[in-house]
Parts: C-alpha cells; sequence; structure tokens
C-alpha cells in the first residue's frame, strides 16, 4: 500500500463516516474505493465493515445525549440486530453476490420513499400517529422489529445504505426527532456492522493496514458528521437523508442494470 493508496483510503472512510452519521449509505464510497486499490471485493466489503464498525464509536460519542431517550428502542432492536448481523455476515461467506446486489436498488429505494411519505404510509397501514413513539401500537412494534432483523441480515451481507432503512423502520414506528432516530441507527448500525466484524475476522478476511488507516478517517468523520446533523434543522436533515436516499438508489441502479 502507497502513501497515495493510503490517503485515499484515509479520506474515503472520514467521508463515508460523515454519511453514515447523517443518514446511511457510507459503505458506497469505502467500498468502491478499497476495490480501486486492487482490494478483492469479499476481503473489501470485510475491511471496510471492521473499519466503519470502529469508526461509529465517533458518532456514539456526538449522539450520547440523545441516547437516554431511545433505551426503550435500544432494549428491542438490540437482540435482533446482533442475530441477523452475524447471519448476514455467515451469508456472504458462503453464498455468491449477485442475486442479492440486484435487489439492493429496489430496496433502497422502497426504504426512502417509505422514509419520505412514513406517516401517510401510518394512516394508510391503520396505525395512526396517536400513540406517539412511546407507546405505539403492539403491530407497529413487531413490524418493526421483523424489518429490523431483515435490515441487520443485510447489515451483516453488504451494509450499503442500512441507515436510510433504519430511519424509514424507525419513522414508520413513530419516532419523529431525527436526532434522535439517527442515534438510534447510528448505535443499532455498529452492533450490525460489530457482529459481522468479528465473524469476518475469525474468517481471516481483514487487509488490517488498510483497515487502520481507513478506522482513524472513519472515527474523525463519524464524530465531525454527529455533531454536524444536530446543528441543522431537522427538516434540513431530512431533505439531506432523502437526497442520499434517492441518490444512492439511482447509483446501485446504473452499476446493477447499465453499468
Amino acid at each position: 500500500m502507497t502513501w497515495t493508496e493510503a490517503l485515499l483510503l484515509a479520506v474515503a472512510a472520514a467521508a463515508a463516516g460523515l454519511i453514515n452519521a447523517v443518514a446511511g449509505g457510507g459503505t458506497l464510497v469505502t467500498f468502491p474505493t478499497l476495490l480501486l486499490v486492487g482490494t478483492p471485493s469479499v476481503v473489501a466489503n470485510a475491511t471496510s465493515t471492521l473499519a466503519l464498525v470502529i469508526g461509529t464509536f465517533g458518532g456514539v460519542l456526538g449522539y450520547r445525549h440523545q441516547l437516554v431517550q431511545v433505551r426503550v428502542w435500544l432494549k428491542r432492536f438490540i437482540p435482533v440486530s446482533l442475530a441477523g448481523g452475524l447471519i448476514g455476515a455467515v451469508l456472504l461467506t458462503v453464498s455468491g453476490e449477485k442475486i442479492f446486489s440486484r435487489l439492493v436498488p429496489f430496496l433502497l429505494l422502497f426504504a426512502t420513499v417509505l422514509f419520505l411519505g412514513q406517516g401517510a404510509f401510518r394512516r394508510f397501514a391503520g396505525f395512526g400517529d396517536a400513540a406517539g413513539a412511546a407507546h405505539p401500537h403492539s403491530r407497529t412494534v413487531w413490524v418493526a422489529i421483523v424489518f429490523q432483523f431483515f435490515v441487520a441480515v443485510y447489515g451483516g451481507y453488504f451494509g450499503a445504505g442500512i441507515g436510510i432503512l433504519m430511519l424509514a423502520s424507525l419513522g414508520f414506528v413513530g419516532l419523529t426527532d431525527i436526532h434522535e432516530m439517527n442515534a438510534l441507527k447510528t448505535v443499532l448500525g455498529s452492533l450490525i456492522n460489530l457482529v459481522a466484524a468479528v465473524y469476518f475476522i475469525f474468517a481471516g478476511l481483514i487487509s488490517w493496514p488498510k483497515a487502520g488507516v481507513m478506522t482513524v478517517g472513519a472515527l474523525a468523520g463519524y464524530f465531525f458528521g454527529a455533531h454536524f446533523a444536530q446543528r441543522i434543522p431537522q427538516k434540513h436533515v431530512r431533505r439531506i437523508i432523502t437526497g442520499i436516499g434517492f441518490t444512492i438508489s439511482a447509483v446501485l441502479f446504473y452499476q446493477q442494470f447499465l453499468g
């Protein structure tokens, strides 16, 4: 690894950390960058996961004041996040990526649309808004838990855009404070990636020099991204998230079907 490659990887990881702290999709920066410097695809995915999961500690620190308000949701989502992340990591090592990769653009587009119109979707589904985030309808909670499990499986497998998927789900259950949603998403995303990264380490899929360089960049990106997101109005954060979601979907559609 040359100094130029090291700098490129650090900058890519910092950008990915900032993007993940606000919405999600940072893997779409780190993964192709690792491929660009000659890393095999499965090793690139594993190395990116490890670097970003260590970097999420910077994001968790940035959102530490919001975690108190969402602790009840952490208890509900942590078990399925850990289980799903491990299953996804195992699937990556025993199956091909082609079929699943072709589903990803559709999944992200659906999640972005759901995030954009979550209030109307809740009313259409019959859950309403009266219960609120503290005491949502029991059906809503179970739908969200099942959805989070599949998000975690996808996160352990590849992970690009899991932040968008989780934000859509959290909006569906009635959470409205985008900063609290981002705090919850950051913790859950870190746990999904953590269990996957541990599996990748034992499977011998990590390029350690590259992971080390990227971790430094990711820590800085997550920390500053978390602070930046809390200093702008919530409606602007929501617009940024929606824009990132549609952009990632478009990029993936192009890569999978036109590129």
